[in-house]
Parts: C-alpha cells; sequence; structure tokens
C-alpha cells in the first residue's frame, strides 16, 4: 500500500511554504524518519522525514513551488529500490507514456462532461494567507497576478501588487496610479556575468519585516559605551569552574541578557508594544537573540530569561544557537519575544543602528570590545570599552526612558555584583 508524503502542520499562523530542496528522487530506497524534503516558511526551515520505509514513488512538487498545510508532497511504495531499479528499461518506457496518456484522457474527458476547461488550463484559488490578505485589503483575486502553480496568488504576489499601488477599486472613477519604474537593464558587457536568484522565503521575510519596522514605527537610536573590565575579569576568574559545573562556557550574552532583564523591570515602556490605539505592557521578558545563519537572521527567544539565572541563560542561547544554524529552529523557539539583543561585535561591527524587531519597542545593538584610552580618576588609562546602541520606537518610550534604560545596562555590566544581588 502507498504512504502518502504531506506538509505537516508548520506552527502558528503559518500556512504556506516552498519546496527548499528533495534531498531524494523518484526510485530511492528510503528510511523510516529519513530526511526526504526541505521546507522553506517564512520562519524558520524545516525538514520532512519519511513516514515510512520503502520506495520514493511520486515527487508531486518540485523545488522552488509553495504548498500549503497538509499538500500532497509525494508518495512511498513497498519494496527496498532495487525491484523498482532492475526493472527493464524498454518495458518502463513503453508503459509509462501509454498510462501518462490514460490518465490525461480520462481528466480530460471528466472536465469535459463538467463543463470545466483541462487542468492545465485552470486556475488555482489563492494560498490561505493571500485569501486572507485580500479580504483586508479589499482586493479582488482577478487584480493580482500569480506566480504559485497554475497562476495560484500567493501572499508574496499580494504584497507586490499593493507596493505597486494596486488597490481596490473605488466607486468614482480615479486617476491612475504612476508606473512603479522598473530596474533599468544592466550593461550589454555586465549582463553574462550577472546571477539572479530567487530570495528564500526566510529572505524575503526579513526584508519585508525591516521595512514595515521602518515604517510603522517612529525610530530612534540612543548611544553610551560601556568598560567591560570587570566582567572580563569575572569571566576569567571563573570560566573553567562554570563551565565544570555547568557544562557550558561562560560568555558576554549571558550578562547581557541578564542586565537587559533587570532594566526592563525599571523601564517597563521598552517591554511594551502598540495594539491599536492601546500600549501592551509585558509583565514577563522574553529575550530575542539574533543569530546569523548562512540562509539569514533568525531570531530565536530566550522564554522567562528574568527568571533565569545567568547558568540557565547560557545553556538556552546555546541551545538555540546550535538549532538554528543546523536549521532545527522550532516555531515556537521564534515566536513571543519582547525584546531582542543583536551581536554585531562578532563580526568586527564598532557601531551600528539595529532595526527594531516588529512589534517590540527596542532592540540592544552590542558591538566589539576594543581597548581605548579612558580618563579615570584623573588619569589617562587603556580599557576594553564597547558601544552599546538602544534602537526604541519613540511612539512609546520618551527619550528619558530610553537614556535611563541604557545607563541601567551600562551600571549593571560595569559592576557585575549587582546582577547577583538584584540592584
Amino acid at each position: 500500500m502507498a504512504t502518502e508524503i504531506r506538509v505537516p502542520t508548520l506552527g502558528e499562523s503559518v500556512s504556506e511554504a516552498t519546496i527548499g530542496k528533495w534531498f531524494k528522487k523518484a526510485g530511492d530506497a528510503i528510511a523510516v524518519d529519513e530526511p526526504l524534503v526541505e521546507l522553506e516558511t517564512d520562519k524558520v526551515t524545516i525538514e520532512v522525514p519519511a513516514p515510512a520505509a520503502g520506495v520514493l514513488v511520486e515527487l508531486t512538487v518540485k523545488e522552488g513551488e509553495t504548498v500549503g498545510v497538509g499538500a500532497l508532497l509525494g508518495t512511498i511504495g513497498a519494496g527496498d529500490g532495487a525491484a523498482t531499479a532492475a526493472k527493464p528499461a524498454a518495458v518502463a518506457q513503453a508503459s509509462a507514456p501509454e498510462a501518462a496518456s490514460t490518465v490525461k484522457e480520462a481528466v480530460a474527458q471528466t472536465a469535459k462532461i463538467a463543463g470545466e476547461p483541462p487542468i492545465e488550463e485552470r486556475k488555482m484559488p489563492p494560498a490561505p494567507a493571500a485569501a486572507k490578505l485580500l479580504a483586508e485589503t479589499n482586493l479582488s483575486v482577478d487584480q493580482v497576478a500569480g506566480s504559485g502553480k497554475r497562476g495560484q496568488v500567493l501572499k508574496g504576489d499580494v504584497l507586490e501588487a499593493i507596493a505597486k499601488g494596486v488597490s481596490a477599486p473605488a466607486a468614482a472613477p480615479a486617476a491612475p496610479a504612476a508606473p512603479v519604474a522598473a530596474r533599468a537593464p544592466s550593461a550589454t558587457a555586465d549582463a553574462p556575468r550577472e546571477e539572479r536568484v530567487r530570495m528564500t522565503k526566510l529572505r524575503q521575510t526579513i526584508a519585508r519585516r525591516l521595512k514595515e519596522a521602518q515604517s510603522a514605527a517612529a525610530m530612534l537610536t540612543t548611544f553610551n559605551e560601556v568598560d567591560m573590565s570587570a566582567v572580563m575579569a569575572l569571566r576569567t576568574k571563573y570560566k573553567d569552574i562554570f563551565e565544570k559545573k555547568h557544562g557550558v562556557k561562560l560568555g558576554f550574552m549571558g550578562f547581557f541578557t541578564k542586565a537587559v532583564t533587570h532594566a526592563l523591570k525599571e523601564i517597563p515602556a521598552v517591554n511594551a508594544e502598540i495594539d491599536g490605539t492601546d500600549i501592551i505592557y509585558k509583565n514577563f521578558a522574553h529575550i530575542g537573540v539574533a543569530v546569523g545563519t548562512d540562509k539569514g537572521l533568525v531570531v530565536p527567544v530566550v522564554r522567562d530569561a528574568d527568571q533565569m539565572s545567568i547558568a540557565e541563560i547560557e545553556k538556552e542561547i546555546g541551545r538555540l544557537g546550535f538549532a538554528a544554524r543546523d536549521g532545527k529552529l522550532s516555531v515556537a523557539d521564534m515566536q513571543g519575544g519582547t525584546f531582542t539583543i543583536s551581536n554585531g561585535g562578532v563580526y568586527g561591527s564598532l557601531m551600528s543602528t539595529p532595526i527594531l524587531n516588529a512589534p517590540q519597542s527596542g532592540i540592544l545593538g552590542m558591538h566589539k570590545i576594543q581597548e581605548r584610552p579612558m580618563v579615570v580618576g584623573g588619569q589617562i588609562v587603556i580599557r576594553p570599552m564597547m558601544y552599546l546602541a538602544l534602537s526604541y520606537d519613540h511612539r512609546i518610550v520618551d527619550g528619558k526612558e530610553a537614556v535611563t534604560f541604557l545607563v541601567r545596562v551600562k551600571d549593571s555590566l560595569e559592576d557585575p555584583e549587582r546582577l547577583v544581588l538584584d540592584l
């Protein structure tokens, strides 16, 4: 009996995915739970395992196609692959066209009786996410050019149409929208040396969300600098004992996350978000930690970081970091963050202005630790310094609150005993 391979439930608010890569091809023998295909959603990349052992009989979708939850991806038949491969080529070549012709004729005959066009000419209904967005914007599916299979309208198509100025039909005639300027053609000598690659689902989402954050929020950034001497001395003194006891290295993220949770308790506006005309204050701290991967930036979340010790935070950040780099983050790992920390210092960044992770109202940027001459007690001394940047939504957070928040983070890091004593 054939076993169907279908798109699994992808998580809250995720209704479709793009086929990223097939690990097997038709005729290959597969084992149960062996990875078959990679699905890219707008949040994470997941692998679909084989639900049964046997032979991969058919792949019903190709790489790059968009599918919904529950869609059929392929079928698995009985056998080990050898028998299938041993089938005489002449028989296979003779029978395949005949079978294909029979199926095609049957489908065409059914469509003819029902008064429908051939299946290859029928247009698929819009994807669930696209249908929802069409309803919210009062657009008709006929106003949007679909890029999916058989002309299916996807959410990205609707967003692109909106960006081009397509709007709901007005009651009275209106002037046509100004045309969007197309990309200028490349020079003849340059065109053969260019490579056009379709953005992954994750990269499209990153681009869209960052632009939405810039458009929606009144974003502003304030800066400060922190003397890392105390944290570095504490880390050097206890890192070996810490790793031996907790099984994880003592890094800087544990100190920064703990310092942030302390500051959020004092300045709750930085841990809030806007919902219409309301402000929602979060009496908990789910801290997003930005992680760079080969496929783009992801932000897994350390949940209830305010209730964790530095050791527990380091363990959870380590787990999330490994999962992110291996492409094994779950949707649950990515949801619910209330504040984000981005560490550009690991790549050598000296200063930057991080963009908000909407709908959050604050993000802290860490940077490279660099020795600089500082005046301490009237003397010029060399100290390991780091610039800190807090980008915040000025609609919620006032300048005084933003500066105070950053100063509290600075104070905690320059005197880390405060973190232990909860001061």
